[in-house]
């Protein structure tokens, strides 16, 4: 292997660990974050997110078989005249009622949090893709500056032109609001 490759190789390899302490550092960050806002929760959202994992695994199912199944045949047993809770089981429907209550706002109650950790992630992928933006535009600036100094023949295209301006979130935003509400006035097929 020559020289030239070797020092390809290094500096590939060199690439590959830069984007890789990039990436660790920019997951790192968005970790922090994330468990600031975790940390910044009440007690009692903490408690309802705890609850609401478990509600949703597979041992809360188990437990509630396990239980309905329990009262059911105590309640349907022959050797009861009078059983506590005779079919249709009133208090068992009363219960799982009222749990039934509770269970939807500890669910509701997690599934905010979790809308607002969303937001957060999409108003910075927002804030990223109008910066990225903003750089592309500068470099399309950039490039045509370099490429009118070296004297670089290049054809005149439209979409360049329009590209090499700054985006406009807010014209962009009307433009969306218009193609939607005009969605919504058309009547559906």
């Amino acid at each position: 292997m020559t020289a030239t490759g070797t020092t390809t190789n290094s500096v590939r390899a060199g690439d590959e660990q830069g984007v890789d302490d990039l990436t660790r550092r920019n997951l790192r960050t968005i970790l922090d974050q994330e468990q600031a806002k975790k940390q910044a929760l009440t007690t009692g959202e903490r408690l309802a997110g705890h609850i609401a994992a478990f509600c949703g695994s597979l041992l809360f199912v188990w437990i509630h078989l396990a239980c309905f199944g329990a009262w059911v045949i105590y309640n349907s047993a022959p050797w009861f005249a009078n059983p506590p809770d005779p079919f249709p089981f009133p208090a068992l429907t009363f219960a799982v009622s009222l749990e039934a209550i509770f269970l939807s706002a500890f669910i509701l109650i997690s599934q905010n949090h979790e809308m607002r950790l969303a937001q957060h992630r999409s108003h910075l992928d927002l804030q990223i893709n109008l910066l990225t933006e903003q750089e592309n535009t500068q470099m399309l600036k950039m490039l045509r500056a370099i490429a009118t100094q070296v004297g670089a023949k290049f054809d005149e295209d439209p979409d360049l032109a329009a590209m090499e301006q700054s985006t406009r979130p807010e014209r962009m935003l009307a433009q969306i609001d218009q193609a939607t509400q005009g969605d919504q006035a058309s009547p559906p097929n």
